[in-house]
């Protein structure tokens, strides 16, 4: 299982918040010197994703692919904050390439991620989830919000 826990953060997380980031700053026209303080935030987001990743590997016994889920919710760590942390720490990485760049196409992408972060989270996932964990669900998501992080974790 660590090896498909190991593909699937390559594949996704890899993709959207590494290579795609670093090829449209590298084409961007209009970048400009970059502020280092993207360092910080590209920690942090780093950090955090490799801690959801982790719980979903430990707690969910599964991987972050669709193709791959976790068996069982997860509602540890940073998910006692917020539904979707992984989503969050992936914005916080293509927005700390931003700045560590200055592209501002870089800022458009991460826009549109988001949105289709949003989309994915409210069409597909949350009715998998509800689909999957039913009542287990049900009472994590009136409790835990979907992206502005609670002040005190949720211990259900």
């Amino acid at each position: 299982m660590f090896a498909r826990a190991l593909f699937a953060f390559l594949a996704l997380p890899g993709v959207f918040a590494g290579i795609v980031p670093w090829g449209l700053a590298s084409l961007d026209p209009w970048r400009r010197e970059g502020w280092t303080f993207g360092v910080v935030v590209l920690a942090l987001g780093l950090c955090g994703l490799l801690w959801c990743v982790r719980d979903f590997y430990v707690s969910g016994k599964g991987t972050l692919a669709p193709w791959d889920p976790p068996k069982h919710l997860v509602a540890v760590g940073l998910y006692r904050f917020t539904r979707n942390p992984m989503y969050v720490n992936v914005l916080m990485l293509v927005g700390a390439w931003g700045l560590l760049t200055g592209s501002p196409l870089l800022a458009g992408y991460l826009v549109a991620l988001a949105i289709a972060f949003h989309l994915r989270v409210v069409l597909h996932e949350e009715r998998w989830l509800s689909t999957h964990f039913g009542s287990e669900w049900l009472r994590y998501s009136v409790a835990v919000p979907r992206w502005v992080p609670r002040v005190r974790p949720w211990y259900g």
